[in-house]
């Protein structure tokens, strides 16, 4: 049994009529804001969801080097493409529309013979390949000039073993599918991102992590996976099999092969109670140590930082999912009802001042009483502010409101990894760094991970995670700003022990990469081991290996 933690509750009702104050007084600015900014025809164009892909017409980043004459492909013609292609030619891009990158096409096989043929159509032809799913990752990892995409969406099967506890899901169903498939079985996955549209294959390609901070990132739950890699065989590796390329796999960002599926193992489905804490940043670290990480009870967590002027990154809020240990039924799972009122506050952040303190006063003082809990009659008869969600629930979340029609705009992530005790200094250095750029920070997080045995490691031990979710201008201007905050930040998180992430915009330089993952030319003697003509590449591998 955990001990008892001291409650950081006030006594109740206590300050209810100031919080009373500050709901109506929330609803009177959105009112306003919604009839007086964005009334009319704007209210659907800043509430709605979007109706196509955005295509922006900006590059990020400099394109990479131009092909050598020596790998120019073979002539070839996509419309005689064996079973043809879904795509002959044009761009493809990614979720923050800004690396469109000419291809030779798109194929998406649905089954591994489909595979097979690609990887042998482009040998012949000497094409690079680079494999895709939902597109999530937002600096060119999916893609490379004139090469062949294989989309993986067609590989979408997924067969649970409730009895083993463990699923065998294929590279290209999403998490989405994947909860909906093990939670009659009364399954959880052990961890997953913490948005459920991204693809399998995808995540197991960067190595995601969620929610659940015991279990870590996605490499600590994998039994086993299958990959094809350039000449068509298949290997079934894992940690005790094949461990050097299970290794560079996982992480490797699609370069060794194609993931064909991945054998997940399986957790309790299990209800949970939800708290909340509002804390100040520099209180966060013992916190965390004291009430989480402390306690056996809390399984999920994740923590939400202002992004208002006032208390930018000073404040933050701690959420917590508790077992309760009172047996209570798993209900089904619930779709999100609407996003049009929680998309209308994200996009007005993205204006400045007034919209940020409108999005981090209506996450403080409305979202916790309308929040969607399943409030068992028992526990809303004990405890007034119960509020009971199950696990698999809290995970199934595609925050559709982040999807916008507004064309001046589009959103970028970044994430750093700190040692637990550089979370403050780089909290501190990030609020200064905001203040001289022009990018809109509309949502920051704190996450937690630690080290795996995987070649592109991003935690070089027990670490927090800073999740930044940045709005910025489509244009030069915009990408330039953008390029200008990521090389600060990612220079303050190397001078503070810390390591970033690799799945976003490439502004970052090689000796940077080769300072944050130190088994860099590992990771290349082993690419270059199973894929000795380089058939696999994308952004990263030209422009970083």
């Amino acid at each position: 049994m955990s001990s008892p933690r001291p409650s950081a509750r006030r006594p109740a009702g206590a300050h209810r009529p100031r919080r009373r104050r500050v709901v109506r007084w929330t609803v009177v600015v959105v009112t306003l804001l919604v009839v007086l900014v964005v009334g009319g025809p704007q209210y659907a164009l800043w509430s709605g969801e979007p109706v196509a892909a955005k295509d922006c017409v900006v590059s990020p980043v400099p394109p990479l080097p131009v092909v050598e004459e020596s790998r120019a492909p073979a002539p070839a013609d996509a419309a005689a493409y064996p079973g043809g292609l879904s795509q002959q030619g044009g761009t493809v891009t990614d979720a923050s529309c800004l690396t469109r990158t000419p291809v030779f096409g798109v194929v998406r096989p649905v089954d591994e013979a489909g595979v097979r043929t690609a990887l042998a159509y482009a040998a012949e032809h000497d094409l690079a390949v680079s494999v895709g799913g939902t597109q999530h990752a937002l600096g060119g990892q999916a893609s490379h000039p004139g090469g062949l995409v294989v989309d993986m969406r067609g590989l979408d099967a997924i067969t649970v073993d409730a009895e083993a506890r463990t699923a065998v899901v294929q590279a290209g169903a999403t998490w989405h599918q994947v909860l909906e498939a093990v939670h009659p079985a009364g399954l959880s996955v052990a961890t997953m991102p913490s948005v459920d549209v991204l693809s399998v294959g995808g995540t197991v390609s960067v190595n995601a992590h969620g929610l659940d901070f015991r279990a870590g990132s996605l490499s600590s739950t994998i039994r086993s996976l299958r990959v094809m890699t350039a000449d068509g065989e298949v290997h079934r590796v894992g940690p005790e099999r094949e461990p050097e390329l299970f290794e560079a796999v996982v992480g490797g960002y699609g370069l060794l092969g194609v993931v064909l599926d991945v054998e997940l193992e399986l957790v309790d489905s299990e209800m949970y109670r939800l708290r909340s804490q509002l804390v100040e940043h520099r209180d966060f670290p013992e916190v965390f140590a004291a009430q989480v990480a402390g306690d056996d009870d809390v399984r999920l967590t994740y923590t939400h930082l202002s992004t208002a002027p006032g208390s930018l990154l000073q404040e933050a809020i701690v959420y917590t999912y508790e077992r309760t240990g009172t047996g209570e039924p798993v209900p089904p799972l619930r779709e999100r009802a609407s996003d049009r009122t929680s998309r209308l506050v994200f996009n007005l952040a993205r204006t400045g001042d007034v919209g940020q303190r409108l999005k981090w006063g209506a996450q403080k003082h409305v979202l916790p009483r309308v929040r969607g809990c399943v409030q068992p009659r028992n526990e809303a008869l004990r405890e007034m502010e119960a509020c009971m969600v199950a696990r698999n629930q809290a995970m199934y979340e595609s925050l559709g409101f982040l999807q916008n029609r507004l064309p001046q705009y589009t959103d970028v992530l970044h994430e750093y990894f700190l040692p637990h005790e550089q979370i403050v200094p780089f909290l501190d250095e990030l609020r200064a760094q905001l203040g001289e750029h022009d990018a809109q920070l509309l949502s920051a997080s704190i996450r937690s991970v630690h080290r795996e045995d995987i070649v592109l490691d991003y935690a070089q031990g027990e670490r927090f995670s800073v999740v930044l979710y940045l709005s910025q201008e489509v244009s030069d201007a915009g990408n330039a700003d953008m390029a200008s905050l990521t090389r600060s930040l990612v220079a303050s998180s190397l001078d503070l022990g810390g390591t970033f992430y690799l799945p976003y915009q490439q502004h970052y330089t090689r000796e940077q990469v080769a300072q944050a993952y130190p088994r860099l030319a590992e990771f290349v003697a082993t690419k270059r081991r199973f894929d000795p003509e380089e058939r696999f590449r994308n952004s990263f591998w030209a422009r970083y290996a």
